[in-house]
């Protein structure tokens, strides 16, 4: 009577969602998709220079071509300067690559942050007394508009 081996026990990422990803075949196919992709980049951005390296994205992988996204026309343009010892080079390392496209996407060179909530307190009634006698004091124009602005904003 023969044993038989236990199957081989995948490492655990640590993460659960990775995790899934990886027992799922269509997860499964979107990690193997989304590796190549990381292994592409990673040689690509090995023959470019560091600045421009950084602001890479490998973005599909279309048979002999692969498409590349950079954040505005002045990467684009070096880029473009580098394509072809770019696809020798990925070929030398494996990868059936002919062509480099090269897109701009102008959302990479933004940053998402959030605006700080403006905690702000609102103007006391001393406060508007003073906007409102000095208000009567200015001669009209810019001065007296912004402080019209003020106490009506403050007032409602």
């Amino acid at each position: 009577m023969s044993m038989a081996t236990p199957p081989r026990r995948q490492r655990s990422s640590g993460t659960p969602a990775l995790e899934w990803l990886d027992r799922h075949p269509q997860g499964a196919q979107l990690m193997r998709t989304a590796r190549e992709l990381l292994a592409i980049q990673a040689v690509l951005a090995g023959t470019l220079p560091a600045a421009l390296a950084r602001r890479i994205r490998v973005a599909r992988i279309d048979g002999p071509q692969i498409t590349v996204m950079v954040p505005g026309p002045a990467h684009a343009a070096r880029l473009r300067q580098s394509t072809e010892a770019a696809a020798a080079r990925l070929r030398d390392a494996g990868w059936p690559v002919e062509r480099i496209v090269v897109r701009i996407d102008a959302a990479m060179g933004r940053t998402w942050t959030e605006k700080p909530h403006r905690e702000a307190e609102p103007l006391g009634e001393g406060a508007l007394r003073s906007f409102e006698d000095l208000g009567r004091r200015v001669a009209p124009g810019p001065l007296a508009d912004a402080i019209g602005r003020l106490l009506r904003h403050h007032r409602s």
